[in-house]
């Protein structure tokens, strides 16, 4: 692929559009709402939710979305430029450390199918501590493979930063997933204690840490530590529980449309060590979160550029690639079908959906057709054109997540987002809706709103 096209649809996927929907569900709004006070306040280490102290997490979206506000940025477009450019800046170290790693077709093929994956273009569109997290975990996990593989050590320290920004994006998590990393390399662990990794982990992790206890207490760490970090490994008073399984689907969905590829794995794992690393922490975090009470889609995030990095390898080194591409060119077809689910799946979880579109009719037949006319047409440039297979498909692949954000975004904003209620009506209290439209509301009117009155059945008095 020449360079400008790629570049221009990466930089179309990633920063167009990013006001095209409100706040959505009930994190983003708030962390944004931390931003814009450490913006307003220029207090940049005890974050305040609407006037109180509040320590969910770390400080790191935090200060970026502060920085968008005192870039002079929007509402909307503070919190969620920051982390898209991160992003986009991620998805260029991953493609050059691939390459040094393996070889260039390797990086082309893991970074094309993690830029056009679901999962990593939904979370580059909203301002959630999951992406930050995810990007730094996996540049830890990726510097340090020379180290696992031949002991060389001229990437740690640079890792070390890394999984230091990790640990400010979401605490204690990335230092628990990289613990595979750790234990395959365990007879060179002293590498990880001289100067260089523990210095630049230290100089940034610890210092805000430090100021937030000293400012903040016991309270801080309590609430931070106990009730945020191990409470929601454990504890089903954060409102995230779920069964087992249900990281199963949630991968399909996050890897969509390029799961099939999982079918060519690399099976080299026991030659080479990074392989065998790679593979480890991707097991080990899965496990690790499916054991979890809490689970939110999102959480799987720091393991999805891992994935992909064998599945690039596996296609790479696949004996017939343009054939296994064929089938994530037939799940491309089904986006029409999903433009029309996705916003009423987010409706159906509470939101406002009076105010939204009306249901949508999912045309079957003309979406068999074409499921087929997509299999054809792979099979076809399998055929006859298999050195160009896998580019088209991801050509069309970020294309059609381009016409996916501004075919549906709209319908977003409709259905999952308090924004059309605030600017339509700016209400002065808050109607009975889930807690996405309450906090998106405090957010937009920059304070919280109390409950709108309600009168009993007899019309003769008021409740609350």
């Amino acid at each position: 692929m020449a360079v400008l096209p790629v570049a221009g649809l990466l930089c179309a996927l990633y920063l167009a559009d990013l006001t095209g929907m409100g706040m959505y569900g009930p994190d983003e709004p708030r962390y944004a709402d931390v931003g814009r006070t450490m913006a307003q306040s220029g207090d940049w280490v005890t974050p305040r939710l609407w006037g109180q102290p509040w320590f969910e997490k770390p400080a790191l979206l935090y200060w970026m979305t502060a920085a968008g506000f005192r870039a002079g940025l929007g509402p909307d477009l503070a919190p969620r430029l920051p982390v898209a450019v991160l992003s986009v800046l991620f998805l260029g170290f991953f493609w050059w450390r691939l390459k040094r790693e393996w070889d260039g077709r390797a990086a082309s093929c893991a970074t094309a199918m993690l830029a056009t994956s679901a999962g990593w273009l939904a979370y580059s569109h909203v301002a959630v501590t999951d992406l930050p997290l995810a990007a730094f975990f996996s540049a830890a996990v990726l510097l340090s493979l020379p180290w696992v593989a031949k002991g060389d050590r001229a990437g740690l320290t640079a890792a070390a930063a890394c999984l230091g920004l990790a640990a400010m994006a979401k605490g204690l998590v990335p230092l628990v997933l990289f613990l595979p990393v750790l234990a395959i390399g365990w007879r060179r662990l002293r590498d990880w204690l001289r100067a260089g990794p523990l210095l630049a982990f230290c100089l940034c992790a610890l210092p805000w840490y430090t100021l937030c206890t000293i400012r903040n207490g016991s309270e801080f760490l309590r609430v931070f530590f106990l009730e945020q970090q191990f409470g929601r490994f454990r504890s089903a008073t954060l409102q995230h529980v779920q069964p087992p399984w249900f990281y199963l689907p949630i991968l399909l969905v996050l890897l969509y449309p390029w799961f099939p590829l999982l079918a060519v794995l690399p099976v080299n794992i026991r030659r080479d060590p990074r392989v065998r690393t790679l593979a480890a922490v991707v097991v080990f975090g899965f496990v690790f979160f499916s054991a979890s009470v809490n689970k939110l889609p999102g959480y799987l995030l720091p393991l999805m550029p891992l994935v992909f990095v064998l599945l690039g390898l596996g296609l790479s080194r696949a004996r017939r690639p343009a054939v296994a591409v064929i089938a994530p060119l037939i799940l491309l077809a089904a986006l029409p079908a999903i433009s029309g689910i996705a916003p009423r799946l987010l409706a159906s979880r509470g939101v406002l959906a009076s105010r939204g579109i009306g249901a949508v009719t999912v045309p079957g037949t003309q979406i068999l057709l074409w499921l087929i006319a997509a299999g054809v047409a792979g099979t076809l440039l399998a055929r006859f054109a298999p050195k160009q297979a896998f580019g088209t498909a991801a050509a069309l692949a970020g294309l059609g997540f381009l016409w996916f954000q501004f075919a549906t975004f709209p319908a977003f904003d409709a259905l999952a987002s308090a924004r059309p209620l605030w600017l339509a009506d700016h209400p002065q209290c808050a109607p009975a809706a889930s807690r996405d439209v309450l906090y998106g509301l405090y957010y937009y009117s920059g304070r919280e709103i109390s409950a709108c009155p309600v009168l009993d059945p007899s019309g003769t008095s008021v409740v609350r």
